[in-house]
């Protein structure tokens, strides 16, 4: 078995253990899912009736262990009130991909351009701004950052919407709606990955072969392209896999602050249900999704340390 198989498997195994954290935390949260379905007038037969049509008088490792053979098959399940999660992914998981790989691609693009000038260029005037302001972009949470956009941009300027409206596609009815939220993500993971791109980039420079390269008379974009990247593409290609999950992380807190048509609406809905189901299929498709770009970035390390040799 390969190293890359092995990891992957190890991968998944953490993946069910997080999910099955996911059952025990949300099933310890105060509150009770049936009275949360039937509302507060419900009498104490009709929740206990409720708990037994949903399950939820099982132990919760049991409960776990239906849900999850469900998953291995592709069944999700349904939700408290009786809808198929597999629907509800369906219909709302593509805004949340939009959302995040709008925001993953400005980042890509601003933190590569950035880090490659910042490393040609470290004492030049962009370069010294660069510094203070990566910093503050990495320190700044996303609903920080969501809340001072929208007073600005939206109630300050008026430029820009600060709610999104949704149409009968699901997704937003106009581009403008989705560029506040695709800030929101990308301008901390782009001072944080400028930085990634800058170091890695410094320290391939600094290699003997390049340093040669550079005295046989090569143009810079050869040397950059052909022997700096390269040396640097393992590192920045980590950085921007791990990147896909703080991304999708903080998609769901902004989703909910520009009421964008998301999961983030569909985790906070179903935390207020107690909808353990809902809550370990979010978790379960973005962590999914983070699984398969750490095993691409994986991929593209061992073929770039294997044309770097």
């Amino acid at each position: 078995m390969s190293a890359l198989a092995r990891l992957l498997i190890r991968r998944i195994g953490l993946l069910i253990a997080l999910l099955a954290t996911v059952f025990l935390v949300v099933d310890l949260l105060p509150g009770n899912t049936a009275r949360a379905i039937l509302g507060r007038d419900a009498t104490p037969e009709q929740i206990a009736a409720k708990e037994r049509e949903l399950g939820l008088d099982r132990p919760v490792a049991a409960r776990f262990w239906h849900w999850i053979s469900g998953v291995a098959t592709g069944d999700f399940g349904h939700t408290a009130r009786g809808r198929s999660i597999n629907e509800l992914l369906a219909a709302k998981f593509p805004p949340t991909l939009l959302l995040g790989g709008l925001a993953l691609a400005v980042t890509v693009l601003a933190s590569l351009g950035l880090g490659a000038w910042w490393a040609a260029r470290g004492g030049s005037a962009l370069g010294r701004i660069l510094q203070p302001a990566t910093t503050v972009a990495v320190a700044i949470p996303e609903f920080v950052l969501a809340t001072l956009l929208i007073l600005v941009f939206a109630l300050g300027l008026g430029w820009l919407p600060a709610v999104t409206i949704t149409g009968r596609s699901g997704f937003p009815v106009h581009p403008e709606m989705v560029v506040l939220p695709v800030l929101a993500l990308a301008l901390p993971q782009i001072g944080w990955n400028t930085r990634v791109v800058r170091a890695a980039l410094a320290d391939a420079a600094r290699a003997p072969h390049v340093e040669s390269a550079a005295l046989d008379g090569l143009s810079t974009r050869v040397v950059l392209l052909r022997h700096v990247l390269p040396f640097a593409l393992p590192t920045i290609v980590a950085s921007y896999a791990t990147t896909v999950g703080v991304l999708l992380g903080g998609s769901l807190v902004v989703e909910t602050l520009f009421n964008y048509p998301g999961l983030g609406a569909v985790l906070a809905g179903s935390v207020a249900d107690r909808d353990t189901s809902v809550v370990a299929a979010v978790v379960a498709v973005s962590g999914t999704v983070i699984m398969v770009m750490l095993a691409l970035a994986d991929g593209i390390r061992a073929w770039s340390l294997r044309g770097s040799r």
